[in-house]
């Protein structure tokens, strides 16, 4: 019997307590917070009234008034059980990282009080030498610096032993540069803020002082016993195998996605949701997706930065909350072939400080024009910048996911929907036109029609799709920070916003009425844009074909869609929006490409490693097997007079060589495999990624081909690396 196989009989659920009665949510969600609410509750009026005056003008608080904070927030954590806390920040590896400090300060020998002062929470100093930087600061220089970010609450982590404070903040170097993915996002916002303001002033909208991005990622991952995963070298080095025949049931019967969740999985489910609760995230849905063993968690609408630090945070639950159940929580964007990928859609929209949704269609014609100058706007972003968009979501998990028929491919298009398509032509035209008398008034140029924000179906293979009142950026990964992403789409949405403003100031300045002025902007971008729209099927061949006639790139490679954040313009328009410097931008993309070899050498020494530890020698001891029958069988039709059929012994033999061939193939490409790596290592990291994109991949995947042959024909009871079947299928 395998390891596998023993194994089998090990599997199952964690015994649990049952619970008669649980908690209403609203009893005790963000319980483990210090929102503005329970902030309020702790410190003077007048304190508080300068915290709520720095986040809506951004005039700063004094010293005095951040001590005051300070202190309040010990006393709130320490009521709670902390005694330790830490600047929580979001340095260049895409994860989150923390330094933990007590509370305690020494009065006396031998005695200490709980002290935490403004100056502590306000800055800390955790060191630098070994983040990504990218050259933005030499090695041998240690400093870094966190900030404190107010516009995020602080929040309590459980553990079994103790409570800590985590305390949201920025990280930057010596000299004042962005070391991590927060403070991107942060000036993203505000540069999306100044140049939404001044296009709705020109609406008339005087009263509104604070327009916001507002996001919803909905967290697609794979659940495995884990059991399975500590036998799975590629798992837990890479977080997807690297090898691994397909099951021969997948999702093609279609009765995973939406179905009965399994009572294991349903448990994590309700304990990741009381975590979540807790610390303020508000997890709304939980369902099957369309994988085995697949999942999703989506949340209600945030403003972005909350919904990033809630994302990165929910991450961590979910993998923390899995092991408790003897399971392990997949976050890679592909960790099986042959089935699909994880992703995280990110939803995103506009907001402003009176409630309303910037991408609301609206109720009237009034409404209709600002929000279709907004629409026109972001399809000129789009339209532009896809180049940006594509840069956003290049990791070496997601270029195994995107075109992948379950997630839109590297060509960024924007779907409209057939309604809002027609509006756009009927502007283009200038022409007078009908298109549904239930939805849609006569339509003349100087009046616009009424429509539904959901008047169309939802285009599930389009990477950048209006879905009502938002738009849904479907090309980002499962594993990836959201901060990026989203800082990139604020940018080159403020800059196109920033453009049909002062376009539209342009067209009135010559006498023109108003609403005639905005219909001419519109129209002149929708023109211009209109490549950027597809309403088919972006999986299509038909598509990859039209979108190179319409000049819309498609890269494949992540390495080259990087080099998007070293171009001029692009440099240009971050620094003109003071989101990225050029320092900041170049150093992402050395960052960003180094990460990708680091993870194909990674996998590629992982995958020799389980080849030649694991795969080759279960596949000398079937090659024995069957050569010794072989031979026995020859001897036998020799000395005793056996009667075997020559067609029989031939296929013998033939199988027999066809084992053979396939563990020299492995080794062989197994040993190309090390020699290219080695060749690798004396060019620069640029050209290194081509080679690993271009070579070493389509190698490694050669490899592969042959080592899941062998799964299929070696015994289950030499076969020790558990199967598809058996990852995918036991609950």
């Amino acid at each position: 019997m395998s390891i596998r196989q023993k194994v089998l009989f090990k599997i199952k659920s964690v015994k649990l307590d049952k619970v008669e009665s649980p908690k209403k949510v609203s009893t005790y969600f963000g319980e483990n917070t210090f929102s503005m609410e329970t902030m309020q509750k702790h410190i003077s009026e007048g304190t508080f009234e300068a915290f709520k005056t720095w986040m809506s003008e951004g005039k700063t608080i004094t010293l005095a008034q951040a001590n005051e904070i300070a202190d309040a927030m010990k006393e709130w954590a320490i009521a709670k059980g902390a005694t330790y806390y830490t600047h929580w920040f979001q340095p260049m590896t895409g994860l989150t990282a923390e330094k933990h400090d007590s509370f305690i300060s020494i009065i006396a020998p031998g005695k200490v009080i709980e002290k935490f002062s403004g100056n502590k929470l306000i800055q800390g100093e955790p060191d630098a030498s070994s983040f990504p930087s990218g050259g933005i600061r030499a090695t041998f220089e240690a400093r870094g610096y966190t900030a404190w970010d107010p516009s995020s609450p602080a929040f309590i982590v459980e553990s079994q032993l103790g409570k800590t404070l985590c305390i949201p903040t920025i990280f930057i170097s010596y000299h004042g540069e962005a070391l991590d993915k927060k403070l991107p996002l942060l000036r993203s916002d505000e540069a999306l803020n100044k140049a939404a303001i001044g296009l709705l002033k020109l609406f008339g909208h005087k009263e509104v002082n604070k327009v916001f991005s507002t996001c919803g990622a909905e967290q697609e991952y794979f659940l495995i016993d884990k059991n399975y995963y500590n036998l799975r070298q590629d798992l837990i080095m890479t977080g997807r195998t690297l090898i691994g025949a397909p099951s021969p049931k997948g999702q093609q019967l279609e009765d995973q996605y939406f179905g009965t969740i399994k009572e294991r999985v349903i448990n994590f489910m309700f304990e990741v949701a009381q975590e979540a609760y807790k610390v303020g995230i508000p997890v709304m849905t939980r369902h099957n997706e369309v994988a085995p063993h697949q999942y999703e968690f989506a949340p209600v609408f945030e403003e972005s930065n909350i919904a990033a630090d809630h994302n990165q945070l929910l991450m961590e639950l979910m993998k923390k909350v899995a092991l408790k159940h003897d399971m392990v929580c997949l976050l890679h964007e592909k960790p099986f072939a042959g089935i699909n990928g994880s992703g995280k859609h990110l939803n995103w929209s506009l907001a402003d400080n009176l409630g309303n949704n910037l991408l609301n269609p609206g109720q009237t014609p009034e409404d209709n024009l600002q929000f279709l100058a907004i629409l026109a706007a972001v399809l000129r972003a789009v339209y532009l910048h896809g180049d940006l968009l594509r840069a956003s979501v290049a990791l070496a998990g997601n270029e195994h996911r995107l075109g992948a028929n379950e997630a839109p491919p590297a060509i960024i298009s924007v779907f409209l929907g057939e309604q809002l398509n027609n509006i756009l032509e009927m502007i283009e035209k200038g022409v007078k036109s009908k298109v549904s008398k239930s939805d849609i008034m006569d339509f003349g140029i100087g009046r616009l029609p009424k429509f539904s924000k959901d008047s169309t179906d939802r285009n599930r293979t389009s990477p950048f799709a209006f879905t009502g009142a938002k738009f849904e950026f479907r090309a980002v990964g499962s594993s990836q920070n959201i901060s990026t992403p989203i800082a990139i789409v604020n940018t080159i949405i403020a800059e196109s916003l920033d453009y049909v403003a002062e376009q539209i100031k342009k067209a009135t300045s010559t006498g023109k009425d108003f609403n005639a002025s905005v219909l001419q902007v519109i129209s002149k971008v929708i023109k211009e844009t209109k490549a950027i729209r597809f309403e088919g099927n972006n999986y299509a061949e038909e598509w990859i074909k039209e979108a190179k006639k319409r000049g819309l790139p498609n890269i494949a490679a992540t390495y080259e869609s990087l080099e998007a954040l070293t171009k001029k313009e692009n440099i240009a328009l971050f620094e003109r929006y003071k989101v990225f410097s050029k320092e900041e931008l170049v150093a992402r993309y050395h960052i960003w490409v180094h990460m990708y070899n680091l993870t194909l050498e990674i996998e590629a020494n992982t995958l020799n490693e389980m080849v030649n530890a694991s795969v080759v020698p279960a596949g000398y001891k079937y090659e024995s097997l069957l050569a010794n029958t072989l031979d026995e069988l020859s001897k036998l039709q020799k000395s005793a007079g056996l009667k075997i059929e020559a067609a029989a012994l031939k296929d013998k033999k033939e199988h027999l060589s066809d084992v053979v061939s396939k563990i020299y193939y492995v080794r062989r490409n197994a040993k190309e495999m090390i020699k290219l790596l080695e060749k690798a290592s004396k060019v620069s990291n640029d050209k290194r990624a081509e080679l690993y994109f271009k070579e070493l991949k389509p190698l490694m995947e050669h490899i592969r081909k042959h080592v899941d042959a062998l799964e299929c024909v070696v015994p289950d009871d030499t076969w020790d690396l558990p199967k598809y079947r058996e990852m995918l299928f036991i609950k």
